[in-house]
């Protein structure tokens, strides 16, 4: 018989034989194989370790815990701690018994719990997901075990967590999706509104960054914004806690100066044996540092700090934060529903990282109920890759000329890209679908009639179909690739929307299209005055 117990002080030799016998060298949290460590959670209020007794031995067979204070300002946010089975009592039920003690324990002390289930074994995933958790997000490579790994983030809510739910969050279009699966998932209406209109923060001049030092720390306590009036950016740590509890945790702070005025600050926590960084609250006076502090964040993970994994929590109704992201290379990866307790309601959180190597899925190994939302983040992910490519290329096509790199950034993320094989038709002559292609590689040969009759060939740089833009109107000729071709794809609602969004990138290609009409219009002119 198995039985589940709270640790003692004297378990701490076997629970760290324990994860030693599970995760060998690997595990990327040292301080559970550190004896001295292990003997303060199992004193610490806000953390409960449990371990798998088998009564007729004495011996221990399995550990899991359970952080109650993971959230900032009394979130009543959880995360059910690494849950590590000894080899030898595999097969046994110890983690499914194991699962169940914590979800009793937390049922009364927490809203929401949330798992990180290792997305290389499938079998944490179904222990969770077995256990009424959910899906709620796909870290790529947050984890570093022998090599990075993802996570397959699941979630639970208890008690009055979703009654107490602000609905209707507005996210942008590329979180629209994983929104959508999670609250499904959570037994919710799917009531995210896609957001494409909040423009990002602007860049500003004029301040100074520094490298916050214990003396100046004082100084942000006058910051509001960010902290009580309009909190945007989520995180298990604040100001509040103090300095020394800060600098313990690995926490730093960038700050925004204006001359001697404090105008913001950021602040992040390293983990510096997984290259991980966490940003856990941006503070400032008012807007106008917020995309600075952001963009010298960015300089320091990838010069000075060589981050492999950066994630930030960020709220649900926040737009313009989730835009600005977006566009400094954060994604996506989890939407959690009634993640943190602000006032009297629980906000949706969507958590967004910002991965320095590419990741393929099918190398997870994913239980069915991970699958869905681990291939939503995916997506995204494999349309970053190619936006700036083809934010390189936009401005060096007819089309798009005197689009400035920020406004050639924000276009490309309206295409598609998909790869056309030898002899495949494009388009063909008399089909309305609306969308016009930029050829990114090979040869599209473009006839009319019938029969077909060539009437030219275009190639890596031009466009096919623009005309779409103005009318709507069917194509009129047919396309078919004369060699492998990869081709970028624009559907005019799309454009459309951005244009309305943004109308100096509308005005820009509608002024390059209507020049181009006219070329056109103009060379056809000669050729019916040479022909007569």
């Amino acid at each position: 018989m198995i039985r589940i117990r709270e640790a003692e002080e004297g378990d701490v030799e076997e629970v760290r034989g324990i994860f030693t016998a599970t995760y060998g060298e690997d595990y990327p949290h040292p301080e559970f194989f550190d004896v001295r460590m292990l003997k303060k959670i199992v004193f610490d209020d806000d953390t409960v370790l449990l371990v798998a007794e088998e009564e007729e031995t004495g011996r221990l067979l399995g550990t899991a815990s359970i952080i109650f204070e993971f959230g900032a300002q009394g979130d009543l946010l959880g995360e059910f701690g690494r849950l590590a089975v000894h080899p030898d009592g595999r097969r046994r039920g110890i983690g499914r018994l194991l699962m169940e003690e914590r979800i009793a324990l937390a049922r009364d002390r927490l809203h929401v719990a949330l798992v990180e289930n290792r997305a290389s074994h499938p079998f944490s995933q179904k222990i969770s997901a077995a256990c009424g958790f959910v899906p709620v997000g796909f870290l790529p490579r947050k984890l570093l075990f022998a090599e990075r790994e993802s996570i397959a983030l699941y979630a639970r809510h208890f008690g009055d967590a979703l009654v107490l739910r602000k609905n209707h969050p507005r996210v942008i279009p590329e979180a629209h999706a994983l929104a959508a699966l999670s609250l499904e998932g959570c037994g919710l209406r799917g009531d995210a509104i896609a957001d494409d209109e909040a423009a990002s923060y602007p860049g500003e001049e004029g301040f100074q960054l520094e490298k916050l030092k214990a003396e100046g720390y004082s100084s942000l306590f006058a910051l509001e914004r960010g902290r009580v009036a309009h909190r945007e950016v989520f995180g298990p740590a604040q100001l509040s806690v103090g300095w020394f509890k800060i600098r313990a945790s690995h926490s730093h702070y960038l700050v925004a100066r204006e001359g001697e005025r404090v105008a913001g600050a950021l602040g992040f926590t390293l983990h510096e044996g997984e290259s991980t960084i966490n940003i856990f609250e941006i503070v400032s006076a008012d807007e106008r540092p917020i995309r600075f502090l952001l963009e010298a964040f960015v300089r320091v993970c990838d010069a000075e700090l060589e981050a492999e994994y950066v994630e930030v929590d960020v709220h649900a109704h926040a737009p313009r934060m989730q835009r600005t992201l977006l566009e400094l290379g954060f994604l996506p990866v989890a939407f959690v529903p009634a993640m943190v307790f602000h006032k009297v309601e629980r906000l949706d959180c969507l958590k967004m990282a910002r991965v320095r190597a590419g990741f393929r899925l099918e190398e997870a190994a994913l239980c069915e109920a991970s699958v869905a939302v681990a291939e939503a983040v995916a997506r995204n992910f494999e349309t970053c890759a190619v936006v700036p490519r083809l934010a390189r290329a936009l401005p060096g096509v007819g089309l798009f000329a005197g689009l400035n790199d920020e406004q050639a950034r924000q276009l490309a993320a309206k295409f598609e890209v998909r790869e056309i094989a030898a002899g495949e038709t494009v388009f063909r002559e008399g089909a309305q679908d609306e969308k016009i292609y930029l050829i990114l590689s090979g040869k599209v040969t473009v006839s009319v009639g019938v029969p077909q009759a060539r009437v030219g060939e275009v190639g890596a740089g031009e466009c096919l179909g623009e005309g779409v833009l103005l009318e709507g109107q069917p194509h009129s000729a047919t396309a078919v690739a004369a060699r492998a071709a990869e081709v970028g794809v624009l559907d005019r609602e799309s454009f459309q929307a951005l244009a309305r969004m943004r109308p100096d990138i509308g005005e820009a290609v509608y002024r390059n299209l209507a020049s181009g009409l006219g070329e056109k219009l103009r060379r056809a002119d000669e050729r019916i005055r040479g022909e007569d």
